[in-house]
């Protein structure tokens, strides 16, 4: 079963303009695993592979659909991405949910469930058709489409967010659409939710070595790159730099980072002293950005030496130059799903003090890609960012491993090899289960579990 493009009177389609080959990898990865990339695909060519989320822009999982598509078309796939519509009642109330998963009490009511949420959802279905053979949906904002009858193929629910430990009432809502899907993805073991009745995955998130962001800077393009920003905001680009680049969200916790860099600054005397960065994206599901940066404003100020860049211009070649010239990235989230800008910065060779929170576990080996801490501890936060600032050989030595960690598990033909896997076995075109599965269930109690939903799935032997 191919899949089908339908025009749909809500969905938004994103329409790559270009494809991607995977040799563009071999740089990066090597002939070997791009050989075994390109193996996988052949058996699935024409095949339909359909993402579903809430934006076209802001946020880590617009930025890996931006590049797996066209990596995915490329191999020879049907692979498309909607988005799905909302108002700004919309986008707040799954941004309670988002909160609410994560374990944060905060008031919601019925209204804003069945009135914001599902009405909005039945907005954005009541003329769409999505055929494929798997059919991906990210997160809980489009979670409620799953039982519309409007999606056809294999649906699997990838979480990108922690629901170890989610508020009862928005779980239990969730639930029954989640176990209507034929499987779930999450990016640790760990962050699974409790009540699930599908077969489970690992997948972690990655980035693209290609995108512009990614881009290996030489220490003159840096410069070329930040001199506008540099020059519109008086910033000494001798001076050493540690960066915090997120969204203003307040599980990022930039508090904690201003309160740990204002006692490094009151414990140490640097000539010449280091500016602290932000920087911050607003997203289009993201309403509660504004009021969390006014916030850290308040927080900071008329301090000099931190400052605060917002929707800047050229925005990924400004980000991966800052990453590139930082003496550290400080990511200290109190709940995070992976932390992509982790990857980005360890792509870089920039070293990162991060939490013990979540994915940045995954990616921050500590005291080899750079230190982990406590997210509220700041006397160890400040004194990690001393460490970075007085040392700053091991700093780049640090950077250097971390920039092989992230290419050998974190870059783009991972990610697309493992959907691919997936691909493959809920196609029948393979029996073997894929080998990063997070529970023990047989491919016979599988097809059974699906059979109800999926009759053409073929009788296990």
């Amino acid at each position: 079963m191919s899949e089908t493009d339908k025009k749909t009177a809500q969905l938004e389609e994103y329409k790559p303009s270009f494809t991607l080959k995977a040799e563009d990898y071999e740089p990066y990865i090597g002939k070997v695993r791009i050989e075994e990339l390109k193996r996988l695909a052949g058996s699935l060519e024409g095949m339909g592979w359909a993402n579903v989320n809430s934006t076209l822009m802001g946020g880590g999982v617009a930025e890996m659909l931006r590049s797996a598509i066209p990596l995915a078309r490329g191999l020879g796939l049907q692979a498309h991405w909607y988005v799905i519509k909302g108002n700004s009642k919309f986008f707040q109330v799954t941004k309670k949910f988002h909160n609410l998963l994560q374990g944060i009490d905060q008031p919601i009511s019925l209204e804003e469930i069945f009135g914001a949420y599902i009405d909005t959802i039945e907005e954005n279905v009541r003329n769409t058709l999505i055929t494929s053979d798997m059919v991906v949906i990210h997160d809980p904002q489009p979670a409620a489409m799953i039982m519309n009858g409007m999606i056809f193929g294999n649906i699997l629910w990838r979480c990108h967010i922690d629901t170890s430990t989610p508020n009862y009432i928005i779980w239990r809502f969730l639930l029954p659409y989640i176990n209507q899907c034929a499987g779930a993805i999450f990016t640790m073991p760990e962050f699974i939710g409790p009540g699930l009745q599908i077969p489970l995955y690992e997948i972690s998130p990655c980035i693209d070595p290609r995108a512009e962001k990614n881009h290996q800077y030489s220490d003159k393009e840096v410069l070329d790159v930040l001199a506008p920003i540099f020059n519109e905001q008086n910033v000494d680009s001798g001076r050493p730099i540690l960066a915090a680049i997120s969204r203003y969200d307040i599980h990022k916790n930039q508090s904690s980072i201003l309160k740990a860099f204002k006692r490094l600054c009151q414990e140490r005397t640097y000539n010449p002293p280091p500016y602290l960065i932000f920087v911050g994206n607003t997203a289009t599901d993201d309403p509660e950005s504004g009021a969390m940066l006014q916030k850290l404003k308040e927080q900071a100020g008329n301090n000099p030496d931190v400052r605060f860049w917002v929707n800047v211009k050229d925005n990924d070649r400004v980000v991966g130059a800052l990453m590139h010239i930082a003496r550290g990235l400080i990511h200290v989230s109190t709940r995070e799903g992976f932390g992509l800008v982790v990857t980005e910065a360890l792509w870089q060779g920039t070293a990162v003090i991060g939490s013990k929170i979540g994915g940045i576990k995954k990616q921050v080996l500590d005291g080899r890609t750079g230190y982990l801490v406590d997210p509220l501890d700041v006397e160890t936060i400040a004194a990690k960012m001393a460490l970075l600032l007085d040392h700053p050989e091991e700093a780049t030595a640090l950077g250097a491993q971390g920039r092989e960690h992230v290419r050998r598990n974190f870059l783009l033909p991972e990610l697309v090899r493992r959907y691919l896997v997936l691909l493959s076995f809920y196609s029948a075109t393979s029996r073997e289960l894929p080998d990063f599965r997070l529970d023990d269930l047989s491919y016979s109690e599988i097809l059974h579990t699906l059979r109800f939903r999926h009759p053409y799935l073929p009788e296990p032997s």
